[in-house]
């Protein structure tokens, strides 16, 4: 960890003032070296207290999810781990599956403040405006056969559920596959994609899109989707967000590896499904049909009771839900 990342954690985890000497003698720099990082934070928009004699006292902090703000909150053991922070960046998924290439660890995380070209489900696109949301892809290199691999989209929306549950007292559902929604509306999409052999996944890339303090949408999407400031009237920690969401990632991955399926995490995931036993419309090419909808399995499918009672499982493809995006039929 750098020592900005380390002292940052210092500050913030403090109930007062830090003193120069104990930072000095807890990372083994001199007093210069401290005085330095401090003006560099303060240059990044962190307000800082310097009183003679009791030190250091971080009084706000800018709402920015660089790898120093987001590192000094994690408490995870692996996710998160290694950051990388971009200002402007095409696609964070693009990014990752370059550095993953390259040999980036499992484990990797990938930030941007502003996303230019996202990347959706069937090759859809969206922008990310600066300093208003998440836009992040986390690099993971399970011991899976690449049949499991669609599941970790259902994991890691479980994980955003959480994370907003536990940072923003907001309860959400998950529209499956890979949308969180409230109120029946968007606030996140998650698209995974993998580099994988025959039987072996080389690795897999978790690309997650929050929509976190924005205010305004465009017309086509006013009323699809929202933000966790819409919903909760007040302005949201991007970085204490991010934060969270590595560290349920984590705990539920961990429960996801152990039996390589959803048997675990099925009927938590199943309370969090937006629909359930609800009228449901499968839009699979050429085979459109409605059902209600009955939960996942243990692979993460839909379970969707036709009309005539036959329970079909649903693998991959567009379900609408009932309340969900204007659908009403």
């Amino acid at each position: 960890m750098a020592m900005k990342q380390e002292i940052l954690a210092a500050l913030q985890q403090a109930d007062g003032y830090v003193s120069g000497q104990e930072l000095c003698d807890r990372f083994e720099v001199s007093r210069t070296a401290v005085w330095k990082v401090v003006n560099q934070l303060k240059e990044e928009g962190y307000e800082i207290e310097s009183v003679s004699r009791k030190g250091y006292r971080i009084v706000s902090c800018p709402d920015c999810i660089t790898s120093e703000r987001v590192g000094s909150l994690l408490k995870t053991r692996w996710a998160g781990s290694t950051l990388s922070y971009f200002d402007v960046t095409d696609s964070t998924n693009t990014e990752a599956k370059k550095m993953a290439e390259q040999g980036a660890p499992h484990g990797m995380l990938v930030l941007a403040d502003c996303q230019q070209s996202g990347k959706g489900r069937r090759g859809r696109s969206w922008s990310t405006p600066p300093g208003t949301s998440i836009a992040m892809t986390l690099i993971v290199r399970p011991q899976l056969p690449p049949d499991r691999v669609s599941m970790m989209t259902l994991v890691m929306g479980m994980a955003v559920a959480a994370a907003c549950r536990q940072v923003c007292q907001v309860e959400t559902q998950i529209k499956w596959p890979n949308d969180i929604v409230c109120q029946g509306k968007k606030i996140c999409g998650i698209l995974t994609e993998m580099s994988s052999e025959p039987d072996a996944v080389n690795y897999l890339v978790i690309g997650t899109g929050i929509n976190v303090n924005l205010t305004e949408f465009p017309e086509e999407l006013k009323d699809k989707a929202t933000s966790l400031l819409n919903l909760t009237g007040s302005h949201v920690d991007r970085a204490a967000l991010v934060a969270a969401c590595m560290e349920q990632f984590e705990h539920y991955y961990d429960q996801f590896v152990r039996i390589r399926d959803m048997s675990l995490l099925q009927e938590e995931y199943n309370r969090l499904l937006a629909g359930k036993d609800a009228p449901v419309r499968v839009l699979e090419p050429g085979n459109e049909y409605s059902g209600t909808s009955r939960g996942i399995n243990d692979r993460g499918e839909l379970l969707v009771e036709k009309e005539n009672g036959e329970i079909v499982a649903v693998y991959a493809g567009e379900v609408s839900v009932r309340g969900i995006y204007g659908y009403t039929g």
